[in-house]
């Protein structure tokens, strides 16, 4: 487990230590880069990536020699925005059960660093950027966009009513899955569908994981998680998630016709994972917080094996 923040210091128990945001950036702007989780990109990375893999993917069906730059660029900006945004928003929904859990309750809102007010003028700062991103984009792309709000919406208080509220978590952060095939193509796909599934099951694999730091103090306050209900199964569980994001992506992978690139990418990523599932232990949380920023790495592979994989066929 990350060690408490020192009190009075304002730095969040479990953020990266030494980041920019608590060393640079003026004081009175911590607080809000630390509701927007700026010193923890991990969060954004695994926001962006199903954006950079569906786009990745349409460059090979559409024959194109990678995928847009100019909406990877915009998908960038989207991520770290919306991350923020929906971070703020569920940061506003927890203020309370934060204030229970050791992890959590430096945080801005519980810890009285910013008020819930000033809280929610941010959310809206940081939704009107995702905004401006998202009109950059086709009429459809635009529409597929603006339904994600739904999940968003509700997740936060999934954990309260919910056995398993990652699942929620998983429809909104894979939405990307279904961006970058519609800003390509201005209509949804059999590949971006199964992409999108795939990823589904990849974001309930590695939160859970992330859960397994806070079973402990989820159990005090009642706080509903995946690691708490596979409990003893939690690395068959991860293993069964993670099995079925592979199988998912294969059909996404053949219906978008990819090449042997990709599926060296797949292979790897795959590989990614099982590694996880073979480190991962139910009770340590300083290794089970490792594996779950280690998935970053694991996207990254699969969206550059891609991105080759659509240069190589569209140049051949």
């Amino acid at each position: 487990m990350p060690a408490p923040s020192e009190p009075g210091s304002g730095r969040v128990a479990d953020a990266v230590a030494g980041h920019w945001a608590d060393r640079l950036a003026p004081a009175a702007a911590r607080p809000y880069l630390r509701l927007a989780r700026i010193e923890r990109p991990i969060g954004w990375w695994l926001l962006l990536l199903p954006c950079w893999w569906s786009a990745a993917l349409a460059a090979v069906a559409a024959g194109n020699p990678g995928p847009h730059p100019g909406h990877l660029a915009l998908f960038l900006v989207g991520a770290v925005a919306m991350r923020g945004a929906g971070s703020t928003y569920n940061d506003i929904a927890d203020r309370r059960l934060d204030a229970q859990v050791e992890r959590t309750r430096s945080r801005p809102l519980p810890s009285g660093q910013v008020t819930t007010r000033q809280a929610a003028a941010f959310l809206v700062a940081q939704a009107l950027v995702g905004l401006a991103v998202l009109l950059q984009f086709n009429t459809t792309a635009i529409l597929v966009g603006m339904l994600s709000l739904a999940p968003v919406a509700i997740y936060p208080f999934m954990k309260r009513v919910m056995p398993m509220p990652q699942a929620v978590l998983g429809l909104a952060f894979s939405w990307g899955a279904l961006m970058g095939w519609v800003a390509v193509f201005g209509r949804l796909d059999p590949p971006a569908l199964w992409l999108y599934a795939g990823t589904v099951t990849w974001v309930v694999g590695y939160d859970t994981i992330y859960a397994v730091q806070d079973i402990e103090d989820d159990e005090i306050v009642g706080i509903h998680s995946s690691a708490r209900l596979f409990g003893a199964r939690l690395r068959l569980a991860v293993g069964l998630c993670y099995a079925l994001t592979v199988a998912l992506f294969v059909p996404a992978l053949a219906g978008a016709g990819a090449g042997l690139l990709g599926w060296v990418g797949l292979a790897l990523f795959a590989a990614h994972l099982a590694r996880q599932v073979a480190l991962l232990s139910e009770r340590d949380g300083a290794r089970a917080l490792a594996l779950f920023r280690s998935n970053r790495d694991a996207g990254l592979i699969l969206f550059a094996a891609l991105a080759a994989d659509a240069l190589w066929q569209g140049l051949g």
